[in-house]
């Protein structure tokens, strides 16, 4: 059987899209996922679709997605309950209301508007707001969607284009046999590839190892709750400077809000809320909302995603094989990013470099450049590190 021109680790919202970009240009696919389409950090996520907040290295990735979810129904036959409802980041001192003042100015040097919100105004816009609060940054362009349908849509859509999407298909072993990829399935079956995608999330560390690149990714588990419906009232997606409560709320009322962290097993491939973090995320919730006091909390859960150092993706080019390709680590804020991941993953795969600047997610910036691999390769000489981060 001829190789593929491109197979992809990792069946989250980043390799799904991959394969569908792949298969827009014509490229032969295959997408080995050992559980099902969506069902870790993709699939459990908040669901906030948004620009604000974002580090600056990321605007351009994060603009680039928002104009691909726009055009999601036509992508994949769906909305997936993308909603344009803007997204509002709230400031409970000066000290924060300053930050946003500042990000502001960083934010519009890259085209992204945002509208500072004095305390009088934000009253009168959101009467139903903690006292806590005293002004606000809002992102009209921003919104939510459901993750759980997402990435199911993205994988049939590729498929339906042609791309091989393999489900309950874990890879143990891959090796680059000098001119390709041989992937080494639990079935004991192969694959063979021309280029390869590591996109595998919370495990992309541990492809990213048998290639001789060594990664300090851990993991984390987001700990989310929903509540039961209440009359709809919170338009907009909230979220607080310094990230400790996130809510929006959903048409039919009910109220999804995510606050700290839960227990990760990477190795059993399961994530726990935490009883204790949900009790602080629901007073944090109520302090930011109090109408949401007499809510019944109905639903709590986790999913495990992958988070490097310094909060920024591995995302671009192996430093050590040539045709491997790295998309993983988005800690805690890879949904909206998704879409254009997928695009530039593809681009990388094909043609070595992408239409967006992606340079400070080099997985470079966490490697001894001087030594070699485990596996008998060296890395790329620093030269060429350098002028990839700055293509």
């Amino acid at each position: 059987m001829r190789p593929f021109d491109v197979a992809i680790i990792g069946g989250g919202i980043a390799g799904c899209s991959a394969a569908l970009h792949l298969r827009q240009r014509g490229a032969s696919v295959v997408l080995l996922e050992r559980g099902q389409c969506g069902t870790q950090a993709s699939g459990v996520n908040y669901g906030g679709v948004r620009q604000q907040g974002r580090h600056e290295a990321e605007l351009p990735l994060s603009q680039r997605s928002r104009a691909i979810w726009a055009r999601l129904p036509e992508l994949v036959d769906s909305d997936c309950e993308f909603v344009v409802t803007g997204h509002i980041k709230l400031a409970r001192s000066d000290r924060d209301m300053a930050e946003l003042e500042v990000y502001a100015h960083k934010a519009a040097a890259h085209g992204v508007t945002l509208e500072l919100i004095g305390n009088k105004k934000l009253r009168d816009r959101y009467p139903w707001l903690g006292m806590s609060v005293v002004g606000g940054s809002f992102c009209a362009d921003d919104g939510q969607a459901n993750p759980r349908l997402v990435t199911p849509a993205l994988a049939r859509a590729a498929r339906a284009m042609g791309a091989n999407i393999r489900q309950s298909s874990a890879v143990v072993n891959a090796v680059h046999t000098g001119n390709g990829f041989e992937l080494l399935l639990d079935s004991g079956g192969t694959v063979r590839s021309r280029a390869l995608i590591n996109s595998a999330g919370a495990w992309g560390a541990t492809i990213a190892a048998m290639f001789g690149e060594d990664v300090p990714e851990e993991v984390m588990a987001p700990n989310m709750c929903v509540t039961g419906p209440v009359p709809y009232f919170i338009e907009p997606n909230l979220g607080v400077v310094g990230g400790d409560i996130y809510i929006r709320q959903i048409p039919r009322g009910n109220v999804i809000f995510g606050s700290g962290l839960g227990e990760a097993d990477s190795a059993a491939i399961r994530a726990f809320p935490s009883p204790d973090v949900t009790t602080d995320a629901a007073r944090l919730a109520v302090a930011l909302v109090p109408r949401l006091a007499h809510a019944q909390l109905i639903r709590t859960w986790s999913g495990i995603e992958g988070r490097m150092p310094d909060g920024l993706p591995v995302l671009g080019l192996s430093s050590t094989t040539p045709g491997l390709v790295h998309g993983f680590g988005f800690s805690g804020h890879g949904f909206q990013l998704g879409l254009a991941v997928g695009a530039v993953l593809a681009e990388l795969a094909l043609d070595g470099e992408p239409k967006t600047p992606i340079g400070e997610f080099a997985i470079a910036r966490f490697l001894d450049r001087q030594s070699t691999r485990p596996n008998g390769t060296k890395p790329i000489p620093s030269k060429a590190i350098e002028e990839a981060k700055h293509a």
